[in-house]
C-alpha cells in the first residue's frame, strides 16, 4: 500500500479500509484462476486460506452506511457448491460487492453482477472483465432491469438491515430476496446468505412462507461464528431454493463454524432441473395457445373460448330525444332507453348511479 499510494495511512495516502476493499480485490483474482469446488472435501483449502486471512478490525461509514460486509472466503465456497452451477447458466448477483461470493463459479454462460457503490463497481469490471456490472438497487432488481436476460442461477448475501432510498429497514434482506426470487427463471436456482431471524419460526412463519412461496427449499443452514475474520459475530443463514412449487422445507443444520458442517452438508443437485436449465427454450407460443385451450375446455359445461372479431355492438345507440327529457336536477342518474325519467317503479338494480360533475 505504501508504494502504491507513495506514502503511509498516517500521512493520509490511504485508509485501513481501503486496504481491506483492495485485499478483497487480490483475493477474488487469485479464486478466478482456480478451478471450482467439486465436493465437500474442497472446501478443506477454502477453510485453511479464509483462516490466514487478517481480521478486519476498521469500519468506514460507507461501510456501515451500505452494510458491506463481504462474504468470507469459506463461505463463499459453501454457496458456490451448493448452486451446482452449470456452464450454460446465466448467473446474477444482486449485491455483487467485490465479487467475493462469485469469484469461484468457474466457467458459466453468462456473469451478471449489481453494485450500488461506484468503487466497489470499478472493482468489479477490473476483477470481471466478461461482466455486464450494473448499479440499480436490488430490491427491485427485476423492474429495473426488465430487460435484461433472467438468470438462471442467482448468488446472493443481500445488506439484512438498509435498503437504498429508506435507511435503517428491518426487512431490506426479504426485500432483496423476493426480488431476486420473482426474477429467476423457473426452474431456477437461488442460494441466499440472510439474517438469523428469517426462518420458519413461530414469529416470522407468515413472511418466512410468503417468501418461499414460488420457490422448494432444498438446504437450510445455520452457521454462528463464519464472519468473524470479517469483524462481526453475526449469526446467518444459508437457503439453497429451487424455483419449483411444492415441497417442504427440510430440518435446519445447525454449527458454529464451517468446519462443523463438512461432514453434514450434502449437495442436492436435481437432475431433472439441472437438464431443464441445460435445455431452457423460448416459450412456444402456439403451445402456450392450446395450453388455454385446454384449460378452458377442463371447466365444467364450458368448451374452450376461441378469439374471434365482433359481429355487431351489444350496445343499442343512444337517442338524443330521451337525453333532451331528462331534468337537470337529475343528471346524477342514467336510466335505461325507453324509460321516462320520471319512473319511480324502475327496479334498483337497474339504476346506474354515477359522480355528478
Amino acid at each position: 500500500m505504501i508504494d502504491a499510494f507513495g506514502g503511509t495511512d498516517a500521512e493520509g495516502r490511504w485508509t485501513q479500509r481501503e486496504s481491506f476493499e483492495l485485499l478483497e480485490l487480490a483475493l477474488v483474482t487469485h479464486l478466478r484462476g482456480r478451478e471450482r469446488p467439486a465436493n465437500v472435501d474442497d472446501l478443506a483449502s477454502a477453510i485453511v486460506l479464509a483462516q490466514r486471512l487478517p481480521t478486519h478490525t476498521v469500519r468506514s461509514e460507507t461501510q456501515i452506511e451500505w452494510q458491506q460486509f463481504s462474504t468470507p472466503v469459506d463461505l463463499a465456497a459453501l454457496a458456490t457448491l451448493l448452486a451446482s452451477p452449470q456452464p450454460s447458466d446465466i448467473v446474477l448477483e444482486p449485491s455483487a460487492g467485490n465479487g467475493l461470493l462469485v469469484a469461484q463459479l468457474g466457467s458459466v454462460s453468462a456473469l451478471h453482477l449489481n453494485e450500488i457503490d461506484p468503487d466497489r463497481r470499478r472493482r468489479l469490471t477490473q476483477a470481471f472483465p466478461d461482466a455486464v456490472v450494473t448499479g440499480v438497487d436490488g430490491a427491485a432488481i427485476g423492474t429495473l432491469l426488465g430487460q435484461s436476460p433472467r438468470p438462471t442461477l442467482i448468488l446472493m448475501n443481500p445488506p439484512f438491515s438498509r435498503s437504498l432510498g429508506r435507511g435503517a429497514d428491518d426487512y431490506a434482506a426479504v426485500r432483496h430476496f423476493q426480488a431476486a426470487l420473482r426474477h429467476l427463471q423457473p426452474g431456477g436456482r437461488l442460494v441466499a446468505i440472510m439474517p438469523d431471524w428469517f426462518g420458519p419460526s413461530a414469529r416470522m412463519r407468515d413472511i418466512f412462507e410468503t417468501s418461499m412461496r414460488s420457490g422448494t427449499v432444498r438446504t437450510s443452514l445455520r452457521l454462528e461464528k463464519c464472519y468473524t475474520r470479517h469483524g462481526t459475530s453475526i449469526t446467518v443463514r444459508l437457503f439453497v431454493v429451487d424455483k419449483v412449487a411444492g415441497g417442504a422445507t427440510p430440518a435446519t443444520i445447525q454449527g458454529s463454524s464451517l468446519d462443523d458442517l463438512l461432514d453434514s452438508v450434502t449437495v442436492t443437485p436435481d437432475a431433472r432441473l439441472a437438464n431443464h436449465r441445460r435445455n431452457r427454450q423460448s416459450p412456444d407460443p402456439q403451445a402456450s395457445r392450446c395450453f388455454a385451450q385446454r384449460a378452458a375446455a377442463s371447466l365444467p359445461g364450458r368448451g374452450p373460448i376461441m378469439p374471434r372479431s365482433a359481429t355487431r355492438s351489444c350496445q343499442s345507440p343512444i337517442r338524443s330525444s330521451m337525453l333532451q327529457r331528462l331534468s337537470p336536477s337529475r343528471r346524477g342518474c342514467i336510466f335505461p332507453i325507453g324509460q321516462a325519467a320520471s319512473s319511480s317503479s324502475m327496479p334498483a338494480s337497474i339504476r346506474l348511479r354515477w359522480w355528478n360533475r
